[in-house]
């Protein structure tokens, strides 16, 4: 992975699923890693993910309170799953955003689990459930010129397994539906007035697979976003395994390459989304075909690092 994004040479990345700790240690010894490759991102920032953030009480109501599931975000331990940004611009980490703590019930129009008209599996529950399962934040970069770019960073719980009552579905939604509301003005804190760039994992495609799809579609189409739809010739390539068979977008988009026999198929579900003021001259997801020598970077194609593909968009600053 390292080997990929020192080939792919970004300015600045986000890493999704990396474990936190305090002193941010992991975070720094995997950029002595992409800096073995040749790529040198020196400025790292990552913050407390709700992964693992223990509550004490139970949460998915299975009669349990310890386990992974009744953290705020999934997760065995403190910092499992988090998130991370590593550039190669100074972070303005006085002046970051983390909307991590915000309640999901505080959410317009959330759509919370009921089961017969009662929230389930309690009040008391959404009382103290976060929305973000990882995190949402707001990280300002400091640009050569003296300006501002705001990268808009999340990582959102796939909207599967949380029991018949579709917890994780509901909250896989609304994590995206979190950045229409805030880019519209319509949640207690102000929306970002730079430009930005919106990008990370939602787990979810705006047309195939599980989740409700309404909400990635939505977040694409807002006014102050452009989707300049990354595309791939190995994700092509790999959309003719049978478990993608039958997906209705196209598949030069995805970005994952899920090849179970019962699943989802490759989907879209990584995103760089810049803000509606800026120029972009470039995207593309990293995924060679695979007669291509690049292709070995993925490592093992049944059994590479991650099934998860690296995109990318090239913007001129502001």
């Amino acid at each position: 992975m390292a080997a990929v994004i020192a080939h792919v040479a970004p300015d600045a990345v986000l890493l999704t699923k990396i474990d936190y700790d305090h002193g941010l240690h992991a975070l720094h010894a995997f950029a002595d890693l992409i800096r073995a490759q040749g790529h040198d991102l020196p400025h790292a920032f990552a913050l407390r993910p709700n992964g693992g953030w223990r509550t004490g009480i139970d949460m998915t109501g299975d009669g349990r309170a310890d386990t992974a599931d009744d953290a705020q975000g999934y997760g065995a331990f403190a910092g499992a799953g988090g998130m991370a940004i590593l550039s190669r611009l100074e972070l303005d980490a006085a002046a970051v955003r983390d909307f991590s703590g915000f309640l999901w019930r505080d959410l317009p129009g959330a759509r919370l689990p009921r089961v017969d008209g009662a929230l389930y599996p309690s009040d008391a529950v959404f009382g103290i459930q976060r929305l973000s399962s990882t995190g949402h934040w707001d990280v300002p970069l400091r640009l050569p010129g003296g300006g501002r770019l705001s990268l808009l960073g999340f990582y959102a719980s796939p909207p599967v397994f949380g029991g018949a009552h579709g917890r994780n579905r509901l909250r896989n939604h609304d994590e995206a539906m979190f950045w229409v509301h805030l880019l519209d003005g319509t949640l207690p804190m102000p929306a970002p007035d730079g430009p930005f760039v919106l990008l990370g994992g939602s787990n979810l495609d705006p047309h195939d697979g599980d989740g409700k799809h309404a909400a990635m579609r939505r977040l694409l189409a807002h006014p102050r976003l452009q989707d300049p739809e990354p595309r791939s010739a190995g994700a092509r390539v790999a959309a003719q395994h049978p478990a993608s068979l039958g997906h209705r977008g196209d598949p030069a988009l995805d970005t994952t390459h899920w090849t179970r026999a019962i699943g989802p198929g490759n989907l879209r579900v990584d995103y760089v989304l810049p803000s509606a003021d800026l120029t972009v001259r470039g995207a593309g997801v990293f995924w060679p075909a695979p007669d291509d020598p690049l292709a070995a970077l993925l490592g093992p194609r049944e059994d590479p690092p991650t099934r998860h593909r690296l995109v990318w968009v090239d913007i001129v600053p502001p």
